[in-house]
């Protein structure tokens, strides 16, 4: 299992777009991908899941991965959040 922790710099947070690239990065790969923030926990595979959480600009989330994809998995969530989410 491996966790790693972001600041959110997207002016907007983690709307519909993030969202929905993060849910596809994640389904991509054979492990569980979940994002912690706001005291709530989802499923990063879900969309719905990760709206949900409601994170905006400057909160913290965590990306906690575990399976046989798990450092796959990680490095494409990483590229996308390190690159804004390829926004602004």
């Amino acid at each position: 299992m491996k966790e790693v922790v972001y600041m959110i710099v997207n002016r907007l947070g983690i709307h519909a777009r993030p969202a929905a690239e993060i849910a596809k990065i994640a389904s991509k790969y054979d492990c569980d991908v979940n994002l912690l923030g706001n005291n709530k926990q989802a499923n990063a595979k879900s969309l719905l899941m990760i709206m949900a959480l409601g994170i905006k600009n400057g909160q913290e989330v965590t990306i906690a991965v575990n399976g046989p994809d798990e450092d796959k998995a990680i490095e494409a969530l990483d590229v996308l959040i390190s690159n804004n989410f390829y926004e602004d």
